[in-house]
């Protein structure tokens, strides 16, 4: 195999297991479930550019601002963990007899760009490739995880139809038990690096 193609590879699959950009394709369709379709594709791209941009931050500047705030890698997991908690634990004891609230306008921003796609198992396995791998092919491997995430956002519309209202539903609160789950298992792996 290619050398570069070798190093290519070595630095998409972790990312990809980082970011996971099929579950959050499940997350997205959820937590976007009764929102306009334009104002979704705008959420989809606010995600993204928020995502990466943090990522990239880090990438370059991630050791120097951890350095300089005198927070590891683990207080980091351990902050993002208990944002996810909150933002789960909002949406599950929320009645299913009341009317759904809309996300608010940002969520783009938080949770999807930050905790969910530039989180802290994200911005560890960047920090890791780049020191190991080099910058370039940590690069690529961010890049093609982010045209994923595009393209898993964009073709979640068409599950949705597939699914129906009930069926979002029932995702939407799956998926808040799930986020619950990865919240939970940040804390703990937070707590004990």
């Amino acid at each position: 195999m290619l050398p570069v193609l070798d190093k290519f590879i070595r630095s998409f699959i972790p990312l990809f297991v980082a970011i996971d950009p099929i579950g959050l394709a499940g997350v997205f369709l959820a937590m976007g479930a009764g929102v306009p379709a334009e104002r979704k594709r705008n959420i989809a791209h606010q995600a993204v550019w928020t995502g990466g941009g943090v990522a990239l931050l880090f990438l370059f500047l991630g050791t120097t601002i951890f350095k300089a705030l005198g927070i590891t890698v683990s207080d980091f997991q351990i902050g993002g963990g208990l944002i996810l908690l909150i933002i789960a634990a909002r949406d599950l004891v929320q009645s299913a007899i009341a009317e759904p609230s809309l996300p608010p306008e940002d969520f783009g921003v938080v949770p999807l760009g930050m905790p969910l796609i530039a989180g802290p198992a994200l911005i560890a396995t960047l920090l890791l490739l780049n020191q190991t791998l080099g910058l370039i092919p940590t690069l690529e491997g961010l890049a093609a995880n982010l045209l994923i995430i595009v393209l898993a956002f964009a073709f979640s519309e068409q599950l949705g139809r597939m699914i129906g209202p009930t069926g979002l539903r029932a995702i939407s609160k799956i998926f808040s038990l799930l986020l619950a789950a990865i919240a939970v298992s940040m804390i703990r792996r937070g707590w004990i690096g």
